[in-house]
C-alpha cells in the first residue's frame, strides 16, 4: 500500500476515534450534570437506617468536587478532540481544492493531541467514579460502616471502571504508536 493511501485511511480512523471520544464525553458530561443536580443534604433521599453509618460533610464536599473535576476533564478532552477534528477537516478541504486527496496534517501534533484528549477522558472517568463512590456512601452508608449494600454497590464500580479504563488506555496507546 502506498503512503498516500495509508495516511488517508489513518486520518479517517483518527476522525472516527475523535468522534468516539466526543460522544462518550458527552454522555458522561450529562451524567455529571444529573449528579450535580442531586442534593446530597436532602434527608428524604437517603436509605441509611443506622445513624452510625451517616456520611460526613466532607463526603458531600468531595461529591461536588469530583463532579466538577470530572466535568472539567470531559470538557477539556472534548474541546481538544473537536479542535483536532476541525484541523483535519480544514486541511482535507484545502487539499481537495488542489485536487489532491491527501490531507497534510502534522502527525506528531495529531498523536500528541489525541493522547492529551484521551488523558482528559481518563481523568474525567476516574473523577466520576470517585463521585459515584461518594454518592453511594451518602445514600447507603459509609464504607467504614461495612454496610453490605454499600459494598455491593462500590466493589463492582471500583473493579469494572478501572478494567474499562485499562482497556481504553491500551487501545489509545495502540492508536498512538501505530
Amino acid at each position: 500500500m502506498d503512503d498516500s493511501r495509508r495516511v488517508k485511511i489513518g486520518t479517517c480512523i483518527q476522525i472516527t476515534a475523535i468522534d468516539g471520544i466526543v460522544n462518550v464525553n458527552s454522555l458522561f458530561t450529562l451524567a455529571v450534570f444529573i449528579g450535580l443536580a442531586w442534593d446530597p443534604y436532602d434527608s428524604s433521599n437517603s436509605l441509611i437506617t443506622d445513624p452510625r453509618c451517616n456520611p460526613t460533610s466532607r463526603m458531600a464536599q468531595d461529591l461536588v468536587s469530583f463532579h466538577v473535576y470530572s466535568f472539567s476533564s470531559f470538557l477539556f478532552s472534548s474541546l481538544i478532540a473537536l479542535g483536532i477534528k476541525q484541523a483535519i477537516r480544514i486541511a482535507m478541504s484545502r487539499e481537495m481544492y488542489k485536487t489532491v486527496l491527501l490531507a497534510h496534517v502534522n502527525e506528531t501534533a495529531l498523536r500528541i493531541s489525541m493522547l492529551v484528549s484521551a488523558v482528559g477522558s481518563l481523568c474525567g472517568c476516574a473523577c466520576l467514579m470517585m463521585a459515584l463512590v461518594n454518592m453511594v456512601q451518602i445514600k447507603l452508608g459509609t464504607l467504614a460502616c461495612g454496610s453490605p449494600q454499600t459494598l455491593a454497590a462500590v466493589v463492582p464500580l471500583v473493579i469494572f471502571v478501572p478494567i474499562g479504563l485499562l482497556i481504553y488506555t491500551c487501545i489509545v496507546v495502540y492508536a498512538f504508536i501505530s
